[in-house]
């Protein structure tokens, strides 16, 4: 039996129980242009993982929008460490979503985006076998060339950087292909590429009502010197429970 987690809105205009429309139209991209946004989740002591993934710091209601925020992107960004972290499969949106992006003109599924520098992916992996979508990989031009052969079989493979991987390239590259509306899951290494590039629009941020401690990295990582502060506008408070679930303007 599927179990139903209200999230209501605190700000601005408050609304209890919001339904996925008024969830998505909370949370919608803007209607021109290209996008880039961001979703993470962090304890209150700012801890990203719990026993090494963001997972575990979630609840019903993180989960829900999480799956409410794939909804409407054409392009869903991951690194190759939280792919491997956090083992995700091939990217597919539930019915629901499916039905709302046949209703909206969109194909069924959002395209899986990864960044590998060293192209240390299993190309048998489910993130290719069980793709609806065939994935795209952007990797460097100093990644081994037998493993970029072995992914262009299942992947578009596409080179963005000598030894780095530059995101206004990678988000040129998504533009270019038409799929404008990029929602980032991380990890830590690709936000902090991301604000120190300047392509990071938007920050959706779930923030746990837990005290974690230990040894967990933050939200961003890398080296971001000249990057940082970014400043943020709170663009919506989400409440579940004790729970907030965050969204800024990071333009």
């Amino acid at each position: 039996m599927t179990v139903h987690t209200p999230i209501d809105r605190i700000w601005p205009d408050p609304a209890d129980d919001l339904d996925d429309d008024a969830l998505l139209e909370a949370t919608r991209f803007p209607d021109d242009g290209t996008w880039l946004r961001v979703n993470f989740i962090s304890s209150l002591d700012g801890a990203a993982t719990r026993d090494g993934v963001s997972g575990g710091l979630g609840d019903d209601a993180d989960r829900r929008l999480f799956a409410l925020l794939r909804r409407p992107a054409d392009a869903v960004l991951v690194g190759a460490g939280t792919l491997r972290d956090e083992q995700y499969e091939g990217l597919r949106v539930d019915d629901a979503s499916v039905a709302w992006r046949l209703a909206h003109g969109m194909p069924a599924h959002p395209v899986l985006a990864m960044v590998s520098r060293s192209l240390s992916i299993d190309p048998g992996s489910p993130l290719f076998a069980d793709a609806p979508v065939r994935p795209i990989v952007y990797t460097v031009a100093s990644a081994p060339a037998a493993r970029r052969e072995a992914l262009e079989a299942v992947a578009d493979v596409a080179t963005v950087g000598e030894t780095d991987a530059d995101p206004r390239r990678i988000r040129d590259d998504l533009t270019e292909r038409g799929l404008r509306r990029i929602h980032a899951e991380g990890g830590p290494h690709v936000f902090g590429a991301l604000l120190a590039a300047g392509v990071a629009d938007a920050l959706h941020l779930t923030l746990s009502p837990t005290l974690e401690a230990g040894a967990a990295g933050r939200i961003v990582r890398g080296d971001v010197t000249g990057a940082l502060p970014v400043a943020a506008r709170l663009a919506t408070v989400l409440r579940s429970g004790d729970e907030l679930l965050l969204s800024y303007s990071l333009r």
